[in-house]
């Protein structure tokens, strides 16, 4: 069953476009564009998570927050806020709210804050403000990027090193799960604009018609549900770094306003006849091959060539088989923080397993399945069986498809040991049925 979410937001726009991208991300989502909307659907129905402004026309985040406890304590409130808010946002964790995240809205970083939201709920811990600990958070705070040793890592960071200092554009071009926003944030971080801001922007989760207000802004009453002046990305991003994310994604009509805002570095939001100067770099990132939607008509050719000044390929992780263990390490390390454990590490055959997957989701499918694995771990290390089912199957298959005629003897003892001498699971393991498995016995002598 999803997670419910309620977003309350007198933003309209910004408010749809939550909806539309948690909702990609499989959550139940409400909106509420008015306090007194939402606290009729607090009243009415029970949310895993409310999100909320502070600043609301009829209301505010603390009422919010207060209504919300009283219904259920295991509700769990994040406030969004602007800079100017931020000591009532600390205030507020004080009274109960779970987090706080600043506006504009980082995309990794909301999915973040819900996750360790849902993952506090689930466990029924009513945490007392001693344990909350509140830190301002910076524009583009750095993430932890591990550097693996492979040759295709170290050409990913000599290309990172190269042109992070410059002002070019950046296409970078990796498959899902390959850690394109930490590879843009890298560029940030090694950047001069690293004081500056690092807006980065979800293409797939901007519906088309609401795309000019969420880049541009839009000025109070220049549509309807425009209650509000607005700043869009653009702006947000003013002096720093725009990361567009699966900028494939945009449509046609979008990709026509994005061209003429990098080619004449200002932008008019909507409903206004003033024209705003922007000074920006643009980072953008997708899993497709846009020079063949360049021959598609897809995509413009004219902004193909604009984002695409220089280009960095996300090797996958399956390609990266030194760096394996590296990156396994590394998300142990940050599972056993996020849920208080001590897992010391992995056995040989799950090591075994890990190096030879194929790891269809790259880097963001090794580190949800390592977590997943240290949660259900009774022991100090990962075992087998605690990894998803497709992976223990993925483990057989290539376990049999290394099983030949020539080294037949040998793959019947390995596959003993590995079903710790039970014949059934050895036979399963061998894809062969149990009397074939005995006549191999007597064939080779082998006595149990």
């Amino acid at each position: 069953m999803s997670s419910k979410i309620l977003v309350i937001d007198d933003d309209t726009a910004f408010c749809v476009m939550l909806k539309t991208f948690l909702q990609k991300k499989g959550f139940d989502v409400t909106n509420a564009f008015t306090g007194e909307d939402g606290e009729e659907q607090i009243k009415n129905q029970l949310f895993d998570i409310v999100l909320t402004d502070i600043r609301l026309p009829d209301s505010d985040g603390l009422k919010i927050l207060k209504l919300a406890k009283e219904k259920s304590l295991e509700t769990q409130v994040i406030l969004m806020t602007g800079y100017t808010d931020i000591k009532t946002a600390v205030n507020s964790i004080k009274n109960g709210a779970f987090d706080y995240v600043g506006k504009p809205i980082n995309p990794d970083e909301i999915l973040h804050t819900i996750g360790k939201a849902l993952e506090k709920k689930s466990s029924k811990e009513n945490a007392s403000p001693k344990t909350i600990s509140v830190k301002a958070k910076p524009s583009a705070s750095p993430l932890p990027f591990v550097k693996g040793i492979s040759s295709d890592s170290q050409r990913l960071h000599e290309h990172i090193e190269l042109v992070a200092p410059t002002n070019m554009s950046v296409l970078i071009i990796g498959d899902s799960g390959t850690g394109k926003e930490y590879i843009a944030q890298s560029i940030h971080l090694l950047s001069k604009r690293a004081d500056k801001p690092f807006i980065a922007v979800d293409c797939g989760a901007i519906p088309k018609e609401l795309a000019s207000s969420e880049f541009f802004g839009h000025v109070k009453g220049s549509f309807t549900g425009a209650v509000n002046d607005k700043t869009g990305h653009f702006e947000a991003a003013n002096g720093g770094t725009l990361f567009l994310d699966e900028v494939g994604n945009l449509s046609y009509e979008v990709q026509v306003q994005l061209l003429r805002a990098l080619q004449e570095r200002k932008i008019k939001p909507v409903g206004s006849n003033h024209e705003v100067k922007v000074d920006i770099r643009v980072v953008a990132a997708t899993n497709e091959d846009l020079n063949e939607a360049v021959k598609r008509g897809d995509f413009r050719e004219d902004l193909y060539h604009r984002l695409n000044e220089f280009s960095i390929k996300a090797p996958r992780l399956s390609e990266r088989k030194q760096d394996i263990m590296i990156f396994a390490n590394h998300f142990l390390a940050q599972a056993n923080d996020d849920l208080e454990k001590d897992v010391e590490g992995f056995d040989q055959d799950v090591t075994d397993l890990f190096k030879n997957y194929d790891w269809p989701g790259n880097l963001r499918e090794m580190k949800n399945i390592i977590k997943r694995s240290v949660l259900l771990t009774k022991s100090n290390v990962i075992h087998l069986e605690v990894l998803p089912q497709e992976m223990q199957e993925a483990s057989n298959e290539a376990f049999v498809s290394g099983y030949t005629k020539g080294n037949e003897e040998q793959a019947i003892r390995q596959a003993l040991e590995k079903a710790n001498f039970n014949k059934s699971k050895a036979a399963i393991l061998l894809n062969i049925d149990r009397k074939t498995l005995y006549n191999k016995l007597k064939l080779y002598n082998i006595d149990l």
